[in-house]
């Protein structure tokens, strides 16, 4: 493990900065809270109850000699409580017990379509609460605190490859995913000139407890795939965190706007599943 000093003399450092990471107790989220935990920066995570995997994510951080809380929060409540409500409630949340958040990780989402012609209205809302409004709202609270204390905040979005390609049986997902990339842009625009970096990153498939449960059980979905990605990997969350500590780092201080696809190259694969027998002879260009 580093010493402080060697994290405080590279760009890479989150040394000196203080994180909330919404929906960070296990999975991407909780890979993120840890490297930017291993990065140097204290963080806050946040979950919908405290459990053992809670615990275990806040000891992972702990142990990088950084402080490291947790805050309970629907942000997606089924009530009337509105969205602006619900970011007004988390951030003085988070306040209380870690002052001086200039970090936001908005990664807290769901996934619970059913095939197009069966979706609910309850499904597409709860989907859209979770995944937009909530994002949108937590970085407007953050974001006005920031400005009026002259703080140069960053935020980091937790996209998809599913806001640039679609899957069926995922309309209301890959709609939510879209409005996050659009959003990060628009952010950009509102967000630079007042000091502020927003960014987001898109995973492709990554083991995390939901996934893992079908790559390990049913080997031809893992080799699947592993065919439609160019380097032959699913690999685990870990991934994510390293690739958010640089978006959040200063090493990507004049990067504003951007979605970093971090999927093994499977957005950019466009005939991944080519007969052996076409392999060479035929070119799909023209």
């Amino acid at each position: 493990m580093s010493s402080p000093i060697d994290r405080a003399a590279s760009p890479f450092s989150l040394s000196g900065h203080s994180a909330l990471v919404t929906g960070s107790t296990q999975g991407v989220g909780a890979a993120i809270a840890v490297a930017i935990a291993r990065a140097g920066g204290n963080v806050c995570l946040h979950g919908l109850r405290r459990d053992a995997l809670a615990d275990e994510t806040l000891a992972r951080c702990r142990q990088f000699g950084v402080q490291a809380e947790l805050v309970t929060a629907d942000l997606a409540p089924a009530d009337t409580a509105s969205a602006e409500a619900t970011a007004d409630r988390l951030a003085a949340a988070v306040e209380s017990v870690l002052p001086g958040i200039d970090l936001l990780v908005n990664n807290a989402g769901t996934y619970v379509d059913l095939p197009f012609l069966e979706m609910t209205a309850e499904r597409y809302r709860l989907t859209m609460r979770l995944n937009v409004d909530a994002p949108f709202f937590l970085t407007q609270r953050f974001a006005r605190r920031w400005v009026a204390a002259g703080v140069a905040g960053r935020v980091l979005m937790t996209g998809s490859i599913n806001g640039l390609l679609a899957e069926p049986d995922h309309v209301a997902y890959d709609a939510s995913k879209g409005a996050v990339a659009a959003m990060v842009r628009s952010l950009c625009v509102a967000l630079a000139p007042l000091n502020i970096r927003v960014n987001s990153m898109a995973p492709g498939l990554v083991r995390t407890p939901l996934t893992g449960s079908v790559l390990d059980n049913d080997a031809d979905v893992d080799r699947w795939m592993r065919l439609h990605t160019p380097n032959g990997q699913v690999p685990d969350a870990a991934v994510c965190g390293d690739t958010a500590v640089f978006l959040l780092s200063d090493a990507a201080k004049h990067i504003h706007g951007q979605t970093l696809l971090v999927d093994g190259g499977m957005s950019v694969w466009q005939q991944p599943d080519l007969p052996p027998s076409l392999r060479g002879h035929l070119d799909l260009s023209r």
